[in-house]
């Protein structure tokens, strides 16, 4: 009998706009759960950068954390804390977008090429590439990735969908942005075993576009382990 892969999933939060994307991190699971992988969701233990009211787009008031947060997506007591996770018992990474990848995981929203990582979350996404595990980022989770590959003095090539806006950012970074024409597509980096995927960085994608374009981001990773 083949061996289940042990994958681990990183979430921001939970909400487009202030966290993980919703519909982005059920597809990645879904599509995990119909290649027969085993799935741990992480998060880190931390306050938000800010709390978005989802229903105006304005501020919202108090702060929330980020696992508690992202625990709404992985239910209940299925979020682990990302500090606490070993790399080492996880075949591949898959990290889905959200806005909250941008500012609670690191500071690309507000600082670009010039962002920092949260220490915790950037030991565990280096820790995949130093071991040479396929990873799959999906959104403006390459970013993420871009900034990862940065710190460890790697070059690679990805997607964050038609390039508009983020292309100087990747370039100061060391890193080849493909555009692509819509949020079906994928990009391969095979050298690093890096499957990206736009999603709604095309804020106009229908569902069943993006369903195929993390579906088959998670294909790629999968078939690399």
């Amino acid at each position: 009998m083949a061996r289940v892969p042990n994958v681990a999933v990183l979430l921001a939060g939970c909400g487009h706009m202030d966290g993980a994307e919703i519909r982005e991190s059920v597809f990645a699971l879904l599509a995990l759960d119909q290649a027969g992988a085993r799935v741990q969701c992480l998060a880190p233990d931390g306050d938000q950068a800010s709390v978005v009211d989802h229903r105006t787009g304005r501020p919202g008031a108090g702060t929330r954390n980020i696992l508690e947060e992202a625990s709404r997506i992985a239910r209940f007591g299925k979020c682990a804390d990302v500090a606490k996770a070993d790399p080492a018992a996880f075949d591949a990474l898959v990290l889905p977008g959200g806005f909250g990848v941008a500012k609670n995981l690191c500071t690309f929203a507000a600082q670009g090429a010039a962002a920092s990582v949260r220490g915790d979350v950037l030991a565990f996404v280096k820790a995949f590439f130093e071991a040479g595990k396929p990873v799959g980022a999906i959104c403006i989770a390459p970013a993420l990735v871009a900034l990862a590959l940065h710190a460890t003095g790697r070059r690679g090539r990805l997607t964050l969908g038609s390039g508009q806006g983020v292309e100087g950012a990747m370039a100061q970074l060391g890193i080849e942005h493909v555009a692509v024409p819509g949020a079906r597509e994928i990009v391969v980096d095979e050298a690093l075993k890096l499957v990206t995927t736009p999603a709604y960085m095309f804020d106009d994608a229908r569902l069943s576009d993006v369903w195929t374009g993390i579906e088959r981001c998670v294909a790629e990773v999968i078939a690399r382990i």
